[in-house]
Parts: C-alpha cells; sequence; structure tokens
C-alpha cells in the first residue's frame, strides 16, 4: 500500500470521527434535545435548522467521496478495517472536547480493535 493510499484512508478515518463530533454537538444543543422530546417531526426540523448538523453531514460527504477514490485503489479487506482507526480518535474527541469519562476498559478495547485494523493493514 502507498504512503498516498495509507494517508487517505488515515484522513478518510480522521474526517468521519470529526463529522461525528459535529453531529454529536449538534444534537446537545439544548434546543435538539427539546425537538427530540416533542417528536420526530419536530426533531427533522431542528435537525435541518442546526449548523453543526450540516457540518457534520458535508464531512462525511467529503469523507465518502475520498473513501471511494480509496476503495478504487485497495482492496475491500484491506481499506476497511482501518475503520477501526476512527474508534480512537472518536474516543479522544469525546473525552478531551466533550469531557466523557472514558474508562481504562474501553481504552483497552478500543486499542484492540485498532492494533487489529493495523494488522491486517500491514498483511496487504
Amino acid at each position: 500500500m502507498s504512503l498516498l493510499v495509507f494517508g487517505l484512508i488515515f484522513l478518510t478515518v480522521t474526517l468521519s470521527a470529526c463529522a461525528q463530533l459535529a453531529l454529536k454537538l449538534g444534537v446537545a444543543k439544548p434546543n435538539m434535545e427539546a425537538a427530540i422530546q416533542s417528536g420526530i417531526v419536530e426533531a427533522l426540523i431542528a435537525a435541518l435548522m442546526s449548523p453543526l448538523i450540516w457540518v457534520g453531514l458535508i464531512i462525511y460527504g467529503l469523507s465518502v467521496a475520498m473513501w471511494l477514490w480509496v476503495l478504487s485503489k485497495v482492496d475491500l479487506s484491506v481499506a476497511y478495517p482501518f475503520v477501526g482507526i476512527s474508534f480512537l480518535i472518536t474516543m479522544a474527541f469525546g473525552a478531551y472536547i466533550l469531557n466523557e469519562n472514558v474508562t481504562p476498559i474501553r481504552i483497552f478495547g478500543t486499542i484492540l480493535i485498532a492494533s487489529g485494523c493495523l494488522l491486517v493493514g500491514k498483511s496487504a
């Protein structure tokens, strides 16, 4: 696997984690939480009005476009396990940006997943 392809895979999974962060921040807003409690229609309207949700969706769109290019260059069985790296990035975002409680067992499990992804990648 070339350094360019590996870099784009890493960028793609990083963008995916960034999209998750934006979506989480978007749904955590008080007006969004209230809309979710009111019902599906209200929640959809609030989501359509949320800049953070739009940012998350746009980042996902960019990530998907890049992922399509990656899939044109690498076997799916090689590329897809790298998605596990996004677990590490997302956990770091949760801990450092959202102040979520990240336990040692969660860290260990996430590292196991990411390690497996790296081993699969090295086998390519």
